[in-house]
Formats: C-alpha cells, sequence, structure tokens
C-alpha cells in the first residue's frame, strides 16, 4: 500500500514561513561574512554563536551570515568552524557588517558541535572525513560516502557501478551526483538510465562533499531514490602545486594546479586557478589497458560588487581504454584464461566530456540569498562491450557498440532566507531546475572487431526536457523541536526520433512522444535530545525516471515509478572526542520498467521493499589519531513473488569500511583502510551467490610546507577479489550450448603508486 503523506500540511508550513520571511527587512540585525585566512575564501556551514542568549545560526554558501536582532542586544560573537581556531569578538550597538578571518588547525572533533537544526544530519561526517582523510584517486571521490560500494567492470574509464542502501543502482540510477551544481547523472544514456562517470572531476580540486542518504532533500529530483552527492571545488588555492606519479603496471600520472592571479588579488575576494592531469596505465589486467585520461579544469571566482559574487568553471575530459570486461568464472575453472585475463580484446571505449558553468550569487538587502546559475556540456561516448561472448552469433561473437553525442543545457535557480519570530526561527528555500539533453546517433550496433557493423538494434535521436520547482522550510521552535517542510513538482517531456524500421519496440521509423510528472513530498522533525545529542524523523518521496524509449513506447504503464521512504536516526557525542550516528530505514520502490542498454530491451522489474541499518562512528584517540568506522545492512526483496524467489539480485546486504588516519602538517602522515562486503544473491532465487571481499589500501606520506613524499597501496595484502559479479548466460566459442553462471571482473591485484608533490 502507498503510504500517504500529508501535503497540505507541508505546503500550508511552507507558505507561511515564506510570508513570514518578508516581514522583517526594516528590524535591526546583525550580520558578517566568515573566511579562510590563508585563501579568503569563504567558509560554508561555520557555527556562529551569539551572546547573550545563546543563540545559533550557520553561514550560508557564501560564508556570510545575517541575524535579526529585533530589540535584543547582542554583545558578543563567537565564530567554530572545522578545522579552524575558534574566534570570539566583542560587537558594538553599530558595528555594521563583521568579517571573521578563521585560521586554519589541526581538525579536532571537539570542535564539531551536534544541533538539531542541521538539515542534513550526515552534514557533521563528510566534512570532518574529507579534512582528515581527503581523497587520494578519483575512486575515492564517490567512496566518501558511508555505505556507498562501487565496482568497475571495464577497468578504467567506464562509468562506477554504485551500490547504496541496498540498491544496485548500476551506474547511478538511484544515486544523484553532481559537480558544482552541474549534473553528472545522463538521462536516456546509451549504456544506461542515470549514467553518472565523474571521472572529469580532479580529485585534489574537492574542498567538500555534500551528501544525503534517502529521498529526503527537496532540491533533489531526479535519480535520488537511495540518496545524493554533490562534490564542490575548491574556490582558491591556497598554493601552486606540481604533483607527479609513477606506479606498478607502467603507471604513471602528471597534475599541475596553479594560481592565474596574483595573490594580492585575494584580499579583493578574486580568484583564478586552473587544474590539468594527465594519466596513463597498462592495469593488472592480462591484456594491457592502454589506459588515458586528460583533465582541464579552470574556475575563477570574483566579487562583481558588495552584493553580488560570480563563479565561472569550465573543464575538459578525454579518454580511452581497453578492457578485460567480465568473464565466467568456469572459463578461468577450465583454463582457457587466468584470472585477469580477457575473452574479447576489442572490450574498451572512447568518451569525453566538456562542460562550462556561469553562477551569480547575489545578497539582497533583506538577508536573502538568491543564486542563478547557467551550464552546459558537450559529451560523447563510444563503448565496445561482449557479456555474452557467442550465445547469440556462434559465428562472429556478440560484440556490441553503444553510442551517442549529446548537447546538455540547465539552469538552476533558488532562493534562501533567514527571518524569526520571537523565539522561532525560519529558513526557507525555494528553487527551480531545467535541463534540456539533446542526443544524436544515439545506437547500438552490433559489431565484429570493433568498427565492422553487422547489424543495428537501436538507433535514434533523443530529447528529453526536465523541470522542477522545489520549495522547503526549516522551522525551529521554541525548546528544542525543529521541523523540517518541503514539496517537489518535476515534469518531463520526452521525444525520440525513430531511424531504424527494423527496431521490435516501436511500430516503424518516425517521431515519438510522451510525458509525465510527479510531486515528492518530504518532511523532517529534529530533537535536540540533550546539548550533544540530536534525534530526526524523516519521510518522503522520491523517484527516478526511465529512459526515452521505454517512456514512448510504454505510456500507458508506470514509467515514472516513485519511493516512499523513513529513516529515524540519532546522531550524537558521548564524549568531546567521539561522534556516532545511527539511523534505521525502509523504502518502497513503485514497479518499474527499464531501459536495458546492453540489449535495447525492456526489463521488467516489480515492486520492492527494503529496510536496514546504518551505524557510523568518528572517533579522535589522539589529536592526530582519528579512526572511523561505518556498518551497513540492508534487507531487500521483490514484493508478490513466492518465497524464495524474491531476491534483489546484485544489491548489498552488509557492508563496512573503516581506517586508522594519522596526520602531521611537518611529518609522517597516513592511512590503513579497509572495505568489506559480504556475499549476497546474483539472482533472484539466490542459487547463484556474488562472492563477498575484505581489502585493505595504504598512504603513506612524509609532509612539508614546501613538498610531500608519498605512496599508495591498493590491496596491501594481495588478496585476490572479484569487484563486480553478474549471473548471465554465456557461451563460449568451444562450446554447443550456453551455461548460466557468474560472470566477473577481478578486483586489484597489490598495487603500489609513488607520489611527489611540490607547493609554491
Amino acid at each position: 500500500m502507498t503510504p500517504v503523506y500529508p501535503i497540505k500540511i507541508i505546503c500550508l508550513v511552507w507558505l507561511c514561513s515564506f510570508f513570514v520571511s518578508t516581514l522583517y527587512a526594516q528590524q535591526k540585525n546583525v550580520s558578517g561574512i566568515v573566511t579562510d585566512s590563508t585563501s579568503n575564501s569563504p567558509l560554508a556551514g561555520a557555527t556562529i554563536l551569539l551572546s547573550p542568549g545563546n543563540v545559533i545560526i550557520v553561514t550560508n554558501d557564501d560564508g556570510r551570515f545575517l541575524y535579526p536582532t529585533g530589540v535584543v542586544s547582542i554583545s558578543e560573537i563567537t565564530v567554530t568552524a572545522v578545522g579552524f581556531a575558534l574566534k570570539t569578538i566583542p560587537i558594538q550597538e553599530n558595528s555594521g557588517k563583521l568579517t571573521f578571518r578563521m585560521c586554519p588547525r589541526r581538525v579536532e572533533l571537539a570542535d564539531v558541535v551536534i544541533r538539531a537544526t542541521a538539515v542534513n544530519p550526515t552534514k557533521v561526517i563528510s566534512d570532518m572525513d574529507i579534512k582528515m582523510r581527503g581523497i587520494s584517486n578519483s575512486q575515492e571521490v564517490l567512496r566518501i560516502v558511508p555505505g556507498l560500494f562501487i565496482g568497475q567492470h571495464q577497468g578504467g574509464g567506464k562509468a562506477e557501478q554504485i551500490f547504496l542502501r541496498g540498491f544496485d543502482a548500476d551506474h547511478g540510477t538511484d544515486v544523484s551526483i553532481s559537480a558544482d551544481g552541474i549534473p553528472v547523472n545522463m538521462v536516456s544514456h546509451a549504456h544506461g538510465q542515470g549514467y553518472a562517470d565523474s571521472h572529469f572531476i580532479i580529485p585534489e580540486t574537492i574542498e567538500k562533499v555534500d551528501f544525503g542518504k534517502g529521498p529526503y532533500e527537496p532540491s533533489k529530483g531526479d535519480f535520488s531514490t537511495a540518496g545524493y552527492l554533490n562534490f564542490h571545488t575548491r574556490s582558491a588555492l591556497k598554493d601552486n602545486l606540481l604533483k607527479l606519479e609513477a606506479g606498478q603496471y607502467g603507471t604513471w600520472r602528471g597534475l599541475a594546479m596553479i594560481n592565474l592571479l596574483k595573490r594580492t588579488n585575494s584580499s579583493a575576494r578574486q580568484s583564478w586557478y586552473a587544474a590539468s592531469e594527465y594519466s596513463y596505465s597498462n592495469s593488472y589486467f592480462d591484456n594491457p589497458q592502454r589506459f588515458k585520461r586528460f583533465n582541464l579544469f579552470t574556475k575563477y571566482t570574483g566579487n562583481l560588487s558588495d552584493r553580488n559574487i560570480i563563479s565561472v568553471t569550465a573543464s575538459t575530459l578525454h579518454s580511452s581504454w581497453l578492457a578485460s570486461g567480465q568473464i565466467p568464472e568456469r572459463a578461468v575453472e577450465e583454463g582457457l584464461v587466468g584470472f585477469y585475463g580477457a575473452l574479447d580484446p576489442n572490450e574498451g571505449g572512447i568518451t569525453s566530456r566538456t562542460n562550462v558553468s556561469v553562477e551569480l550569487s547575489s545578497h539582497l538587502k533583506n538577508g536573502g540569498q538568491l543564486k542563478n546559475q547557467l551550464y552546459f556540456t558537450h559529451y560523447t561516448f563510444d563503448l565496445h562491450s561482449n557479456f555474452t561472448f557467442f550465445l547469440l552469433d556462434s559465428v562472429n561473437g556478440d560484440e556490441i557498440r553503444q553510442m551517442e553525442k549529446r548537447n546538455l543545457f540547465g539552469y538552476h535557480g533558488s532562493y534562501h532566507h533567514q527571518s524569526q519570530i520571537g523565539a522561532t526561527k525560519f529558513v526557507t528555500n525555494i528553487g527551480i531546475d531545467t535541463r534540456v539533453d539533446l542526443t544524436s546517433n544515439t545506437k547500438l550496433e552490433h559489431t565484429l572487431n570493433r568498427f565492422t557493423v553487422l547489424n543495428l538494434s537501436k538507433w535514434g535521436n533523443i530529447g528529453e526536457l526536465g523541470a522542477g520547482a522545489y520549495a522547503k522550510t526549516a522551522v525551529k521552535f521554541t525548546g528544542r523541536f525543529t521541523l523540517n517542510a518541503g514539496i517537489r513538482f518535476d515534469q518531463f517531456y520526452y521525444r525520440y526520433n525513430n531511424k531504424l524500421g527494423s527496431d521490435t519496440t516501436l511500430p516503424g521509423i518516425g517521431i515519438y512522444k510522451a510525458g509525465n510528472n510527479i510531486f515528492s513530498p518530504k518532511i523532517s522533525l529534529f530533537y535536540q535530545a540533550a546539548s550533544n545529542t540530536a534525534i530526526y524523523l524523516s519521510t518522503g518521496k522520491g523517484f527516478h525516471t526511465n529512459d526515452a524509449r521505454v517512456v514512448v513506447a510504454a505510456r500507458h504503464l508506470k514509467t515514472l515509478p516513485a519511493v516512499y521512504a523513513t529513516d529515524l536516526g540519532i546522531i550524537m557525542k558521548p564524549v568531546a572526542n567521539l561522534i556516532l550516528h545511527a539511523v534505521a530505514w525502509y523504502s518502497y520502490l513503485q514497479q518499474e520498467y527499464v531501459y536495458g542498454g546492453d540489449g535495447g530491451t525492456v526489463e521488467f522489474s516489480g515492486k520492492t521493499r527494503r529496510l536496514g541499518l546504518d551505524v557510523s562512528g568518528r572517533y579522535q584517540l589522539l589529536q592526530s589519531i582519528y579512526i572511523d568506522l561505518d556498518m551497513n545492512y540492508a534487507h531487500g526483496r521483490a514484493i508478490g513473488l513466492e518465497k524464495g524467489k524474491g531476491y534483489i539480485p546484485l544489491a548489498p546486504v552488509l557492508s563496512s569500511t573503516g581506517g586508522i588516519t594519522y596526520t602531521n602538517k611537518n611529518g609522517f602522515n597516513g592511512s590503513l583502510r579497509y572495505r568489506y562486503l559480504a556475499k549476497r544473491p546474483a539472482n533472484e532465487e539466490y542459487s547463484l551467490t556474488c562472492e563477498g571481499y575484505f581489502v585493505n589500501d595504504l598512504v603513506i606520506n612524509y609532509t612539508k610546507p614546501k613538498y610531500e613524499i608519498g605512496i599508495i597501496v591498493n590491496n596491501v595484502f594481495n588478496t585476490t577479489w572479484k569487484e563486480t559479479q553478474f549471473d548471465a548466460d554465456t557461451r563460449l566459442r568451444h562450446e554447443k550450448n550456453s551455461t548460466e553462471g557468474i560472470s566477473f571482473t577481478a578486483g586489484t591485484k597489490f598495487f603500489a603508486k609513488f607520489s611527489v608533490s611540490y607547493l609554491f
């Protein structure tokens, strides 16, 4: 039964708070900005304590804060931020706008404040992790989320397979990913819905990561059924950086990050830098990968006036690779190929992506913040795969080619405002999102030796428009309660120009159109149980779209499936240097039709129900020793099937990550980490099993103010493991009949990489 949500109550709460937010523009207030003293970049999420009264507010994305004091006299302001020294200053009656320049210091858990006013209870975890652990490679970009696992089954350039909260999210179907506001997920992609290739992000440019689990954030629409990730790049560089890496299997990488303006411009709140990397690797497979990747990124941030800040980013990626692909277990057992071998040496691909974004952030006289962002992406994709070998074509083999060219245009607009009546505080956000995806010559081909086309399964041009609007309000009542209420509406239009008369899913060549829409209400209640303990209950509705080729072919069916979810969580600091977070969750996903990119067909997937428990701990044993632990359990089943046949294939059941990190700014530092993924069903009957694994990684650095020498070791104990596994019906060249069984891609061997960095 589909849960019922109080949409009218949510709308009423938001409308009242929006009306209230316009009433206080004439009130007396205290305002200011918080920045990093070394780079002069703004500090978002810094905690502001106003005394007397112990009133707490936080800075916005541009490091600004404003509080309507009314007739209350404020005599002192204290600012705290993770990784910065506390600062307290007295204020006078006419202090005007205040500026806090925060001095960086060693990160300490004691600085973290647990407050029930937080909209995202996991943000405190993400802030600590990225400051303590950092991100050493592109895969760590995704693994920063507790409980999120990834798998690579082409060895490099292809987007990773993502697992989160009992979802096999494929390459992004159920996880929304963005970078500086630019969506990473691709709708109606040649390989699969929501395909999210984040390899255009240079890891060293990332400043912070926001993430959330479940469909509770109103500003997140498509694909956010299991959760979302937002990557934010640095606004400014503290130092220029040159970095060289070299490792086993012919691996090397070069990186440069350079300020393009003189440092004196930072005092005028203006910065411009560029970062570029080039990497090459043959990888650990028997078939050399010949992986190449080039990235170029640049970002300008500057003040147009005292109230207007502009940010311009541009990036480009080009990558090519050969792949070991997925091989059947029996081929290894029979000695036909090694554990790291390949059966089709033609697998691999070429991809490119270019992004341009312009964002204007305006601070209004009433303390509100208005943001407008325009972005453009040009994207190409050309992938060769062979999953079944000689199952369908016993002579030429089953090699397929998926390809597309795409232009993506988008706009984000949002308004943020804080206000207060008496002791009740309101934080209001409204926004709109629009994106248009236009693809040309999206194809699925049956090929021989990469470029000989034997036949076509899909060929056409896709046009897709998605437009969404949302409103949310956080109301901090007198006492210990905070209510977050939000609602979102999304409208989609699909257009498919079919160029292939033999396409069996459509009646013929021509243009096909369709549309659908959905409302998504969300509501959360936070309770400050004690000074360092917060409890929260969240419930909400989310969704993910389906491929345009599915929607136009199945207009009478439910092609915009919704997910209904609930979280009950607690986050606490029992002692100053320990943070614990636990949440029990439940989700229900409606039946759906999903486009299978590898076969060009529509696959039915039924209703599913999942429930689970996530537990996280962060402990600072000593000032320089940081321990983190995440454990995740999920129990998922398909609904309506007989007992024993409702398992969700590939969905994670039990997983855990953790590690110990030693930090020393002027000496040795590093970390030893593990990741554990338990065995799980490979098919609905659980007649086949995906094996689990336990893998360790080691990072050691020697850091000085002007240079750093380091070594990264993946799979430090040289465990033999399978990174991705699938239930597949395959036939090898010498076989008369097909066999159903596990096909897999081997995980990395012991892999050591040396690096040296120079800062100037």
